[in-house]
């Protein structure tokens, strides 16, 4: 049995492409809630990257997928922890070509990576209760530009990571910036940040 051809016809002049269209929902304020500014990884793919790749590497898949951050992943799906954008261009990378005395292309995710014991995270729980101006202040007091949302373990799963609420999305969403002031987050950024 052969199938029938379908029918083409000449793209007529003036033809344009159609355009994504963000889904239309309610504007986020801070009295929305939380999960409207989360990331949430069920929908969308999570950028990975090997702890063993170069920041260059890691640099150009970040500029690729669009993103500020990846996670750091050597057997999918566990998490070894994440790296940032700021991680690429920061004080460690300087700091251990310092220590070490090699060039910035000999340097691996593993190197600046954030370990997950690390990290900050928000239990997926939590945030079904919670508002975007609990969010924002969070961001605040940590300092920090990304939280890491986090499923309890549950059956047929362990625990795993659910999302991701970026600064830079939440002022997308609410359509203002949000004055952050980084901290030092572990020992090691505590010793540069004293040494400096």
């Amino acid at each position: 049995m052969s199938a029938s051809t379908l029918p083409t016809f000449h793209i007529p002049e003036g033809t344009c492409i159609a355009q994504a269209q963000p889904p239309m929902g309610q504007p986020v304020t801070l009295a929305s809630p939380a999960r409207a500014v989360m990331t949430d990884l069920t929908h969308v793919r999570a950028a990975t990257v090997a702890p063993e790749a170069g920041l260059t590497q890691a640099r150009d898949t970040m500029i690729h997928q669009g993103v500020r951050l990846l996670f750091v992943v050597r057997d999918m799906p566990c998490v070894e922890g994440l790296i940032t954008s700021k991680d690429l261009e920061g004080e460690r990378p300087l700091q251990i070509i310092s220590q070490r005395g090699v060039k910035y292309e000999e340097l691996s995710v593993a190197d600046v990576m954030t370990p997950l014991a690390a990290l900050d995270a928000l239990d997926l729980e939590d945030l079904a209760h919670a508002t975007v101006a609990q969010v924002v202040a969070t961001l605040k007091h940590l300092g920090r530009h990304h939280l890491i949302v986090v499923q309890k373990a549950g059956s047929g799963h362990g625990p795993r990571v659910r999302g991701v609420i970026s600064v830079t999305q939440v002022e997308r969403q609410l359509g203002h910036s949000i004055d952050l002031i980084e901290t030092a987050g572990n020992f090691a950024e505590i010793q540069a940040t004293l040494a400096s």
